[in-house]
């Protein structure tokens, strides 16, 4: 951005993206200089998060081995923990929460998944941490409930869901 706020393109824009469908995205509160992207269209179970290093004049560099497998169907969001430690994305395809581990570097390790149990299968769609960071909540829009997850370090257990009202169709989460 410029002096007088307006954008331009970084060098070796646009950038191809690494795998299908680059969905959802966010910085890294610890080191804004790393930026997640999930890539959603990639088919069943080809879900990947990639992981990129952000210079100071907004050129992007892949890190690792980047893009890393998520192993479950449409990642969409991405909610990276407070402490930059871990990064959540929910899995709109296979109705789950995949959890990583985020090194130094901005490399990913998949941890595992979590089911959002309501949903068997798709439908879930964005999460958000709390303010304190222990609890995850998740837009379960297809049944018309906020599932909320704890979440101690990279794993997550389901605490169970709030309903919403009728007719609700929510497409996201915030948190105040």
């Amino acid at each position: 951005m410029g002096s007088d706020g307006r954008l331009t393109a970084a060098p070796d824009s646009p950038l191809n993206a690494q795998a299908a469908g680059p969905f959802g995205s966010e910085f890294r509160p610890t080191d804004p200089s790393q930026l997640f992207v999930s890539n959603a269209h990639a088919g069943a179970s080809n879900g990947t998060v990639s992981a990129f290093s952000v210079a100071a004049d907004g050129a992007l560099s892949t890190i690792g081995a980047s893009p890393f497998a998520d192993e479950q169907t449409a990642p969409c969001w991405v909610e990276i923990s407070h402490d930059g430690e871990f990064l959540f994305t929910v899995n709109t395809g296979s109705g789950s929460i995949s959890r990583y581990s985020i090194a130094g570097n901005g490399a990913l390790t998949l941890l595992g998944s979590t089911p959002v149990s309501s949903q068997a299968g798709i439908g879930a769609v964005d999460a958000r941490l709390s303010r304190d960071g222990r609890s995850l909540y998740v837009d379960e829009s297809r049944v018309g409930t906020v599932g909320v997850f704890a979440v101690d370090g990279g794993q997550l257990s389901e605490q169970g869901s709030v309903a919403l009202p009728a007719g609700a169709t929510p497409a996201g989460v915030a948190v105040s």
